[in-house]
């Protein structure tokens, strides 16, 4: 089963996670992750994955502009039924990456998409939203990141 990872960034630390959370989900049997910046997407891997997952820097206390423009300009992904996920990076805790996020849910949301994040019901590390990455604990957030991955891919495993 495919799962893509789509992700923006301007300086690497979000497509860094964004390749933490492949190496996760590459640990679960059967799984096929395919990890494209927004501006360099296989639409045929897109089209087969069963999830996708975005990966956002946040500017602003919000997603990157460069994310808000491809989801305003995505009617042609149908990505109805297929499990949404998210995750960003921000250069400190309260620098907005959860408002970051809940933007990004709600474009989720409008295509159709079974939002996932595992929350705090598979115990430690809780992930509400999505996992975030900062300047303060960016090392330390790439165990989360794995493990946010394996979570996911074990979902999608359980679901299709």
């Amino acid at each position: 089963m495919k799962i893509s990872i789509l992700y923006f960034t301007k300086y690497g630390k979000t497509k860094e996670m964004a390749e933490i959370v492949a190496l996760g989900m590459k640990k679960i049997k059967d799984i096929e992750v395919g990890v494209f910046d927004i501006n360099n997407i296989d639409d045929n891997f897109l089209k087969e994955s069963k999830a996708v997952v975005f990966g956002t820097p946040t500017y602003y206390a919000n997603t990157c502009w460069q994310m808000k423009k491809w989801f305003d300009e995505s009617r042609d992904y149908n990505l109805e039924g297929k499990i949404g996920v998210v995750f960003a990076t921000a250069d400190y805790i309260q620098g907005g990456a959860a408002t970051a996020m809940l933007t990004i849910i709600n474009h989720l949301m409008v295509k159709g998409m079974l939002v996932y994040s595992g929350g705090s019901a598979l115990g430690q590390p809780f992930m509400h939203l999505g996992p975030v990455a900062t300047k303060e604990n960016y090392e330390d957030s790439k165990e989360m990141f794995e493990i946010f991955g394996e979570r996911i891919a074990n979902k999608v495993r359980d679901l299709f």
